[in-house]
């Protein structure tokens, strides 16, 4: 039969479909076939052998007096239908079994089987797609396949189908060679060029929420809850984490004993830096512990426009900022506040400069703009970076790095 078992047997075993849908789709190939050759498939019937793929026909007919058929598709002569059986008699249902290759012929056979394999791999698609669009958010681990210039196919352990993780979705440090093993979350499932795209992703947050379910069992039995999850891939994420049993602390359990939980996350994630947060309602002090590990001497919150000031000691401010002002920026997303940092007025550095002084080589409204942050004087500028000078003051970059150099060029004079 052309390989028709063969196909069968591999519609069976590998593609995870049910066996009621398996017998639809080789009756509905054949019955197809049935009708091109008959004119209608009425008075057949396709019987289909689940365990072996072995497939019968069988036309079904009444027997009537010779020379009374009125209807050569529901009707045989009584002499063909002695032809075909023997013991029939008028009034009995004559069961002619076709023989699929002699009746069809091999160019209709082998039209079958091409239709069988569309309709197989058409389902595979289907059941690919339906299988991860209920796993988007689960963590897969595969193995790196092949590498392309901007994304890697990855083949999931599990089900050996090919996953894209594409670069936008690594975090930054991540290298694969072919046969690594990556792990990710899928992120996204949807039907390209009748094709189903699983993507991978490395940095979303819920990938590190995956991670600390996995290493803390408080979370995955619900009794510590992940409130929030903001992340810089690679370089540094906060947590927000809240406990509903009094006796246990969120903090110290996401951490472990000796940061036994989370340096398996961080080495997963690059060495990204995880700072875990008690969450809390109360905003000021969610504020300043989101900005950790810089102490925070005041706070002033505008709750209409969600704005937050805040006033640090000196020693502070690159602490609460952070490299490239990735604290500051992470502690914004977490809290939903625009967070301005201002240091503590009391603090002048004795060899501090008045911003007035510059009037000769700066423009009055460069020097007024700095002026409405909060920054009277040379240090109080350089303390704080170009991107969080450029935020706040709405100053174009390249005034920016201008008024940092001539600041700083005052006090390498000076020395």
């Amino acid at each position: 039969m052309l390989n028709l078992v063969d196909v069968f047997a591999d519609f069976k075993s590998g593609k995870n479909i049910d066996r009621a849908t398996m017998v639809r789709v080789m009756e509905d190939v054949f019955r197809t076939l049935i009708k091109k050759k008959y004119g209608s498939d009425e008075n057949f019937d396709v019987i289909v052998n689940t365990n072996n793929g072995d497939l019968e026909i069988w036309r079904v007919r009444e027997v009537v007096h010779d020379g009374e058929v009125t209807d050569e598709r529901s009707q045989v002569s009584l002499t063909e239908a002695n032809y075909i059986d023997a013991t029939v008699k008028v009034g009995d249902e004559c069961y002619e079994q076709i023989s699929i290759n002699d009746d069809f012929g091999r160019r209709a056979i082998m039209a079958a089987r091409q239709t069988l394999v569309s309709r197989i791999m058409e389902l595979e698609k289907d059941e690919i797609f339906r299988k991860y669009s209920e796993q988007v958010g689960d963590v897969i681990i595969g193995e790196v396949n092949q590498i392309m210039k901007k994304e890697i196919l990855v083949l999931d352990d599990a089900t050996k189908n090919e996953i894209v993780l594409p670069r936008t979705e690594m975090i930054k440090g991540d290298y694969y060679r072919k046969g690594d093993v990556v792990k990710g979350i899928v992120r996204k499932v949807e039907m390209r060029n009748n094709a189903p795209f699983i993507m991978l992703s490395r940095t979303d947050p819920s990938f590190l929420a995956k991670l600390l379910e996995a290493e803390v069992p408080e979370i995955e039995d619900g009794v510590i809850e992940i409130k929030n999850i903001v992340r810089l891939p690679g370089e540094r994420a906060k947590v927000a984490v809240e406990s509903h049993d009094e006796r246990i602390d969120p903090v110290g359990a996401c951490v472990g004993m000796k940061g036994s939980r989370i340096h398996g996350i961080v080495r997963e994630l690059r060495n990204e830096n995880i700072d875990i947060i008690n969450y809390t309602t109360n905003i000021p002090l969610f504020i300043q512990r989101s900005l950790t590990p810089a102490k925070i001497s005041n706070i002033e919150l505008d709750h209409e426009t969600k704005r937050a000031s805040v006033y640090l000691d000196a020693d502070q401010v690159s602490l609460a900022i952070g490299k490239a002002g990735s604290n500051i920026k992470l502690a914004t997303r977490l809290t939903g506040y625009e967070i301005d940092v201002y240091r503590n007025q009391a603090e002048y550095e004795i060899d501090d400069v008045d911003l007035e002084e510059f009037s000769d080589v700066m423009e009055p409204w460069v020097i007024e703009a700095l002026k409405n942050i909060g920054c009277d004087t040379a240090r109080q500028v350089l303390e704080l970076n170009a991107d969080e000078l450029i935020r706040r003051t709405d100053l174009e970059e390249e005034t920016v790095r201008e008024v940092l150099r001539i600041l700083a060029d005052e006090f390498e004079e000076g020395k």
